[in-house]
């Protein structure tokens, strides 16, 4: 295994909770920030739908004491797996979909139906403000941790979300990418999940599944790359929508330890 290798295996096995029903379920905790100091363990976790968590997954998470359960995903995902079981774990449920229900087909006539990518990420920007706005009000509100943040899979609006986040917290670029591309470690597990519950979807082989559950190791560096095209950097973007430096500097305050 080369070194670079074992370094990103390492740091996957550090923050990663391999739930047997909830998959993708990270810690973003030790990663140094601004002016060295680190992000906080156990205050935000990133992660994929929970309504398939066993009793031995309920119990464990239980024990995260999450406060805020913040849910990116459309109305339809919703509606087929539920809300999931936090709510019953004491959690507030907050929703932020930052795409809409007919997201999907519109980022297609926007970017071209090519799947993930990283010009299909700026295109999640393009849709309403407000959304973004309430995720990071969540986040700036100490009283409010733990977070859980998560959508379907937690990869890619989780994804970008956290590449959102991690930038406010003056984490660097080097680091956010590969954060990012931590989510292909677990694939083979969910892929099996699948494989061995109801079986992979028709017409869908195990090695195009494993493509759909992971990321494309660009996309996050084509996103970040367009943020700093179009507004100067990751922290301008956000200042554009209304999330100001006063709401970045609570954020810090929140998630990264003292000096």
């Amino acid at each position: 295994m080369r070194v670079s290798e074992k370094i990103l295996t390492d740091n996957f096995a550090a923050r990663h909770h391999p739930f047997e029903g909830c998959f993708n379920f990270r810690d973003i905790g030790g990663y140094t920030g601004l002016d060295g100091r680190k992000v906080r363990w156990h205050r935000y976790f990133r992660a994929g739908r929970q309504d398939r968590m066993t009793q031995v997954d309920l119990d464990l998470v239980a024990e995260f004491g999450i406060k805020t359960q913040i849910d990116l995903r459309r109305e339809d995902e919703i509606q087929d797996q539920g809300r999931g079981p936090l709510e019953n774990l004491g959690s507030d449920y907050a929703w932020h979909p930052v795409i809409p229900n007919d997201g999907p087909e519109r980022l297609s006539n926007m970017v071209g139906d090519t799947g993930i990518s990283g010009a299909r990420y700026l295109g999640y920007l393009k849709f309403n403000t407000a959304p973004w706005r309430g995720i990071f009000d969540v986040m700036a509100n100490a009283d409010q941790h733990p977070i859980l943040i998560h959508c379907t899979a937690g990869k890619d609006r989780t994804g970008v979300t956290t590449a959102l986040l991690l930038s406010i917290l003056g984490v660097d670029r080097h680091t956010i990418e590969n954060d990012y591309t931590l989510t292909n470690r677990d694939c083979e597990r969910q892929v099996n999940f699948i494989e061995q519950g109801d079986g992979l979807p028709e017409g869908m082989s195990r090695e195009s599944m494993l493509q759909i559950a992971g990321v494309p190791n660009d996309a996050i560096v084509v996103f970040l790359d367009g943020l700093e095209r179009e507004y100067g950097s990751a922290l301008n973007y956000l200042v554009s929508i209304g999330v100001d430096e006063v709401q970045q500097q609570a954020i810090r305050e929140a998630l990264l330890e003292p000096t």
